[in-house]
């Protein structure tokens, strides 16, 4: 197949691309060229999304599947008028942050409300508005395509350093910070097992809206299983949402944070996705331990991105923890 891929620089983008290319299939990846280098064996074309005229470098050329990864209701709708034909198969990937409701567990891609998304006339998405944005999104793609509604995706080369916390916070050993109870759901996908299953669709023709995401996990099995396969030696202390709040130990993301947590039951939707339908139409997850394992080893290698609680902070709340216990 040939094979054009909105992006291609960086994490996801590269991750298709190299799984495609690796394939067999004829691969152009069209971007800017800011963010990294393109997967070994692709072809690549610069690209300016934002620009009325910026696809320019494309016409004429004919591409048997593309994938667009992009965020931007603006560059997705020039994207589709440009290079969506009859009988092109057409990935969009969107995300999770599309749905309404966030408190119910066990929804279904198919039946699960969504944002309102963004007026017309708004071009860029922004942090605040990205679920209601990529609504708009998977509105201008239609309904003929492979919609992939990703969760949090994890693995090598992850920008974000939201996963890559937790492999090297274990590598450390010792007492350490867990949030919540060992019960909570926790949900992620490998970011090689999401590119080799949109690489799939491309292949099969698979259209659908489809929860891209691994399955449900307790973040106590999560944790063991990524810390016996890194061989540390951990305790592991499990400190409640009130306390973490009141010590300034934020969700999610970002500095100061513990990683994939969210407080319950405000997000217990969120990381238990029923995604059934895509495992029966081909997505396969790898052990967690192996994701956190090759992570870990990137992460050593080229000095990747971490965020999360610093060694000090993590040793503040513990002991402000302790310190309360009878």
């Amino acid at each position: 197949m040939r094979i054009l891929v909105l992006g291609g620089s960086q994490f996801l983008g590269r991750a298709i691309a190299s799984h495609a290319c690796v394939g067999g299939h004829d691969v152009t990846c069209a971007a800017r060229g800011l963010a990294g280098p393109i997967a070994a064996g692709a072809r690549f074309v610069r690209i300016d999304r934002d620009l009325a005229d910026g696809l320019a470098p494309l016409a004429g050329e004919t591409f048997d599947g593309v994938v667009d990864v992009s965020r931007h209701p603006g560059q997705v709708r020039r994207a589709v008028a440009a290079l969506k034909r009859p009988g092109v198969h057409w990935t969009f990937v969107s995300t999770i942050s599309v749905y309404a409701d966030n408190r119910i567990p066990g929804q279904r891609a198919d039946t699960a409300p969504l944002r309102e998304p963004v007026a017309a006339e708004i071009e860029h998405s922004t942090e605040a508005i990205y679920g209601a944005s990529k609504v708009a999104c998977e509105q201008a793609v239609g309904d003929d395509a492979f919609i992939c509604r990703a969760g949090l995706i994890a693995g090598p080369e992850d920008p974000t350093g939201r996963f890559a916390y937790w492999p090297a916070r274990l590598a450390r050993g010792g007492e350490v910070l867990a949030p919540g109870s060992p019960e909570d759901a926790v949900q992620f996908i490998d970011v090689r097992d999401l590119a080799q299953w949109i690489v799939h669709a491309a292949e099969t023709d698979l259209t659908g809206i489809y929860d891209g995401i691994g399955p449900i996990r307790t973040r106590g099995g999560f944790l063991s299983e990524c810390a016996s396969a890194l061989n540390a030696s951990c305790t592991f202390t499990w400190i409640d949402r009130a306390f973490l709040e009141a010590h300034d130990v934020r969700r999610w993301a970002g500095p100061r944070s513990l990683p994939m947590w969210l407080p319950l039951p405000d997000y217990a939707g969120f990381l238990t996705r029923d995604t059934s339908p895509a495992r029966a139409a081909g997505l396969t997850s790898r052990p967690p331990g192996d994701t956190a394992r090759d992570t870990l080893h990137w992460l050593n290698a080229v000095n990747g991105p971490v965020i999360g609680l610093t060694s000090d902070e993590e040793k503040d709340v513990l002991a402000a923890w302790h310190a309360r216990q009878p």
